[in-house]
Parts: structure tokens; sequence; C-alpha cells
């Protein structure tokens, strides 16, 4: 649903460069997978928190969805790996109906990083890595440690695998949680306020190793605040407003020209 009106004046957002990649980062191209929402509905008993949303990320494509607190992006997101159960509508992965796959196939092909880094504190960075591996893709333990290992070396944090989480920074903990994901080789990376728990001088490293990442390929859907991001990193953008999508477009097209005026109010109170 597209929403527009009379245009009012909004101050230019700064132009911002996407960071540029992490220098110990492993250099290696993904193969990415697309993903279609297709009027998805989602309700918490009367409460509709998402009505009909309908959008498409092809292969290798980098999209940000913004938009005020409680405006649904998160839950759209969760919609995605199922989360969140749609109440209605489809998601679809490289075409195939993500509602009728199983969970753990799902989750293998769709990772996902959280606002919080969600590691087990008593284990080593090792062990987080090799858990899921084991659990839920049933790989040895040889091959769960080698593709544990794989995933470090692409976030720079090879020699951290015998850390416990307490002893990392916070965006180190974060640059582990997406190593995670990644050493399961999904098809596409979902992103939740990944930087929204930082600390702000950390925030710079987790938003350098998200761009490397869309710079080799990764099809991503990033909810964020982090303006400077959206703009110099996404292919597009969406701005989500009570459960709708308003508008979207190139970055350009929807910082420095919005069309509606509730996304010309939000980015007057942003940026």
């Amino acid at each position: 649903m597209t929403m527009t009106g009379t245009k009012t004046p909004t101050p230019p957002a700064p132009t911002v460069q996407a960071p540029a990649p992490a220098a110990s980062v492993a250099e290696a191209t993904f193969s990415g997978g697309s993903i279609e929402l297709d009027a998805v509905t989602k309700s918490f008993g009367r409460n509709q928190v998402l009505n009909g949303v309908s959008f498409s990320v092809a292969a290798g494509e980098v999209v940000c969805v913004i938009g005020p607190s409680g405006s649904g992006k998160s839950t759209a997101l969760r919609c995605i790996n199922r989360l969140e159960e749609p109440s209605g509508g489809d998601v679809r992965l490289d075409g195939e109906s993500a509602l009728a796959m199983s969970v753990d196939t799902l989750r293998q092909r769709v990772g996902m990083v959280f606002q919080q880094f969600n590691l087990f504190p008593h284990r080593t960075v090792l062990e987080n890595m090799t858990l899921p591996l084991r659990k839920v893709a049933g790989l040895s333990k040889d091959e769960a440690r080698r593709r544990a290992m794989a995933g470090l070396e692409q976030v720079g944090l090879s020699g951290k695998a015998d850390y416990r989480p307490v002893r990392l920074s916070g965006g180190q903990q974060q640059r582990v949680a997406i190593a995670r994901a990644l050493a399961m080789e999904p098809e596409a990376m979902l992103f939740d306020e990944a930087t929204s728990a930082l600390d702000p001088e950390l925030v710079k490293g987790v938003l350098r190793l998200m761009a490397d990442l869309a710079r080799r390929g990764m099809t991503m859907v990033v909810v964020t605040h982090e303006m400077g991001f959206a703009r110099g990193v996404a292919d597009r953008v969406i701005f989500m407003d009570r459960g709708v999508i308003v508008e979207q477009g190139s970055p350009a097209a929807l910082f420095d020209d919005p069309q509606s005026p509730r996304l010309q109010a939000f980015l007057a109170e942003v940026l």
C-alpha cells in the first residue's frame, strides 16, 4: 500500500559512503537466493501488526527497512524465517513457499542476526559456533569445526575461537553472531537492528562487516535505524508505518525526494 500527498520541504540527508570492507575478512562471494513477501498479514489477538505487506528481494540485493517503532518492520522480518508465523499471505524463498518447508530447513537457508547477541556465556566462541551446526544442520564434529573457523575468519575473529563471550567487546560478540549465521552457508541474511545494542564507538565495525557482505553478493534484508547505512549500502529502501509499506524506492529517491507526508515527517525527525 502506498500513501502519497503534497510534498513539503525535507532537509537533505547527508551523503554517506558505504563503509570500506574490513581488511581481515576473507574474500569469498555468495550465491544468494531471492525472497518474496506476498500480502503477508500478522495479528496478535485483535491487534493487526501487518496488513498485506508485499515486497521482493532479488538474489544478491540489499533492502533496508526503516520506519518508526511499532511500524511492523521487525515483525515482517521475523515472518520471513517464521520466528513469527504469518496470519495470512505467503513468504517465498527462491520461488518456494517458506511456509511449506520445515523450520529447520528454512533457518539453515535464511540466517538472522538480532539486536542481542544470544551467545551462551558458559561456552567458548567456537562452541557457540559449532552447537547449531551439529544440532540443526547435523554436521560431524570435524565439519562443524571447519565451518565455524571459516565463519570466524570471514569476520576477522579466528584468533578468538577459545574465548568466552564475556572477554569480547559488544561489537566482537555481534560479529560472532554474524559468523554463526554465515557458518550455516545461508542463501540470505536478515538483520534486525543489529547495531542498536552496541555502544556508538562499536557500531562502525559491525556496519563495515555488513557492507562487506553486501559487496560480496549476500541477499540481505536489514531493519535499521542507521540512515547512513541505508543510504550508502542499500539497493532499495522500504519505509513502513502502521503495518503497511508507505513508500519504497532507491535510497536517493526516498531520502532526497520523499513523496508521502508521513515519510517527510519521519525523515525530518531522524536526519
